[in-house]
């Protein structure tokens, strides 16, 4: 085997733990994520935690890898990193580990590198762990990333069991977003379409709403399984019934028309870059006009609120005047989309 070929793609031996491996994860890991916790090379990262912690794991396995508006590398920086803003806590550290499949190009994992570097300067968390693995050729497909995350929680009144009634529900922006790109991407959609994926990382925004004293009781980030899942969770988990509006829940001209030629529902499309709020009532307006003035959320819209009627079930309203169940999403629409 050549050594051009072996600088130019992922080779069993950059998983073997010699010189090889050793080059690839400071050349490319460590030159992308520097930070002296990382640089002290220790079989743990020495960590340092004051308070109640937030603690998250995910797996990333998107296909493909590289869409419109983001790649595999900042859907898990962003994807983590929102996990940790959705229970109210900072992001501070984040462990980093990739399975490689043999064989696939050194440049797209310089580039999916370079994209997470890029995605935490957002949120100032660290990527101070990691680990790689190099598997045989037809063993993964391309790249897989886990990452964990762990954050100093500074609203500690957040959770899925704290909806109370009369409390309003706000969604950040319009939804479907990601579910419809990866789509897209993955049909090679010929459209004259200018879509992008949501996916974005979050905390920036939720900082500004803990900041400014916003009485949050229940927050999430509508990934897989949409508005929808989010919803039904929710009702469940707090026992409370939630009425929402569907003429008022932003969705986007390609969104809606990819939902009409294949016959999807908006509501259950995945986002990476959409959250939910349910907040109390008196300080909803306050709410919206945070979120409409910082960090992409201009279409923050109350979209329902929380009612007396304990059944644990989502009610929609429709424009023509009717109401329905709105359901948790059931089969698999767009598999591997996160």
């Amino acid at each position: 085997m050549s050594t051009v070929n072996v600088s130019k793609t992922v080779q069993l031996s950059h998983g073997g733990g010699g010189k090889e491996m050793n080059r690839l994860i400071k050349d490319i890991f460590f030159k992308a994520f520097d930070n002296p916790i990382l640089r002290s090379e220790e079989d743990s990262a020495r960590l340092h935690f004051n308070g109640d912690t937030a603690f998250t794991t995910d797996s990333f396995t998107v296909a493909p890898l590289f869409f419109a508006g983001g790649d595999i590398g900042k859907l898990a920086i962003a994807g983590t990193v929102n996990d940790l803003a959705m229970m109210g806590a900072e992001p501070q550290f984040l462990s980093s580990s990739f399975i490689i499949e043999e064989g696939f190009p050194i440049e797209d994992l310089k580039t999916i590198v370079a994209s997470m570097a890029t995605e935490l300067k957002k949120s100032g968390a660290r990527i101070v762990c990691g680990d790689t693995k190099v598997v045989p050729r037809g063993c993964a497909d391309g790249v897989f990333i886990n990452t964990s995350g762990v954050g100093r929680i500074i609203n500690n009144g957040i959770s899925v069991k704290n909806l109370k009634q009369d409390d309003v529900i706000i969604v950040s922006r319009d939804i479907g977003r990601h579910g419809a790109a990866i789509l897209m991407a993955r049909e090679g959609l010929a459209v004259e379409s200018e879509l992008t994926s949501d996916c974005a990382t979050l905390w920036p925004i939720v900082e500004q709403l803990i900041a400014s004293n916003v009485e949050i009781h229940a927050m999430r980030d509508a990934t897989r399984g949409g508005l929808s899942a989010v919803l039904n969770e929710w009702a469940s988990a707090s026992q409370v019934g939630i009425t929402v509006n569907e003429s008022e829940i932003p969705v986007s001209q390609e969104v809606a028309g990819l939902c009409e030629l294949y016959g999807f529902e908006s509501f259950d499309l995945a986002n990476e870059g959409t959250f939910i709020l349910a907040v109390a009532q008196d300080c909803a307006e306050k709410t919206l006009q945070i979120m409409q003035t910082f960090c992409h959320c201009e279409q923050a819209a109350i979209i329902g609120k929380v009612t007396d009627i304990k059944i644990g079930k989502v009610i929609l309203n429709t424009p023509w005047g009717s109401s329905r169940f709105l359901d948790v999403p059931q089969g698999e629409l767009l598999p591997r989309i996160c």
